[in-house]
């Protein structure tokens, strides 16, 4: 018996010393990560600019690969079915906070770890360049003349041009039609061609085709001016019921499903801490309008608590959404 009882001991102790082993040689191989929209959009350039920062400190690459729709569901569903082994990574945004709600799927972040809250940015309301309007004002007073015949691009519910879209039409009479897409970067690629009127789209995703002079911006949805764009006016120059919402907007991040192990948790959150913090990735950010939050753990589910609660119920008190909040435990802000 006392034999069997140490050989038993000797084979805990060999299983012990192995996982510390797989612990401390993670990554022993190349990640995968996904990226919620499709490509050229704000998501997908945040990913691209960020992860060979971050190969550098892992010693390993992260093949990315877009998987959008149901905005964003696609992805996380994915992502979730994954091993917890810590080589699958999410790219996110802000929709999955919105999916219970908008009953799109039952994950949110509450089923993720977040490794890095990168950057919050703002929003603008873009329009295709042959459109009469110089100001959101012009826009709003078109679509209540012709309801229904103005074309708004969206990334379809929860997005962020459907957010703003619903926003909206709890300040002020906004009949406009949305045309989905998947992801920010083909919508603007549809308003580019004509396809679409107007989009509200992140700065992010907007900034090259505003300093190009391929899209007109007409507002910033924000309550006051920013510098990256001097001179653009905030929504709340033309409609200031909206600054009750103010200050809102997208945000970007990357994330792992909540039970890998601490371990490889820890040298996920170290590497992109220090890609973050890159003065390449900082200027790229920042110079898009970006706002830098390079968060993790605690601190950033704090912030996504917090985003989603301000967000699911102003949805839900505009009757933007399918269920209500409270449903799903989320608090009033």
């Amino acid at each position: 018996m006392k034999t069997k009882l140490l050989g038993a001991a000797a084979a805990l102790a060999m299983l012990s010393a192995a996982a510390d082993g797989t612990a401390a040689e993670y990554p022993a191989r190349d990640l995968q990560g996904i990226i919620m929209w499709g490509a050229g959009g704000a998501t997908d350039t945040v990913a691209r600019a960020v992860t060979p920062l971050a190969e550098s400190a892992l010693g390993k690459q992260v093949v990315l690969v877009n998987k959008p729709g149901g905005t964003g569901a696609i992805s996380t569903a994915f992502v979730a079915a994954r091993p917890s082994d810590g080589y699958t990574l999410l790219y996110g945004a802000e929709n999955p906070q919105l999916h219970k709600v908008l009953e799109l799927s039952q994950i949110d972040y509450a089923d993720f770890y977040p490794v890095n809250i990168l950057a919050h940015g703002v929003a603008v309301i873009v329009a295709n360049n042959d459109m009469p309007w110089k100001s959101v004002k012009d826009l709003v007073a078109d679509a209540q003349k012709r309801p229904g015949e103005i074309k708004m691009g969206s990334t379809g519910p929860g997005g962020l041009p459907h957010v703003v879209g619903a926003l909206m039409k709890t300040v002020i009479e906004f009949p406009v039609t949305p045309v989905p897409f998947d992801g920010e970067g083909p919508g603007i690629t549809a308003l580019l061609g004509g396809h679409v009127d107007f989009m509200p789209a992140g700065l992010s995703a907007a900034a090259e085709h505003i300093k190009a002079g391929r899209v007109k911006v007409l507002a910033v949805v924000n309550n006051e001016e920013i510098s990256a764009l001097p001179g653009v006016p905030p929504i709340t120059a033309d409609f200031a019921d909206f600054g009750k919402y103010l200050p809102w907007g997208p945000f970007y991040g990357v994330f792992v499903k909540r039970d890998v192990p601490d371990a490889a948790k820890d040298k996920l959150v170290t590497a992109f801490k220090a890609a973050a913090t890159d003065p390449k990735f900082v200027d790229l950010m920042v110079g898009r309008g970006n706002i830098m939050m390079n968060i993790a753990g605690a601190e950033a589910d704090e912030f996504l608590k917090k985003w989603q609660s301000t967000t699911a119920w102003v949805l839900h008190e505009a009757k933007a959404t399918k269920a209500s909040p409270e449903q799903f435990g989320i608090p009033k802000p």
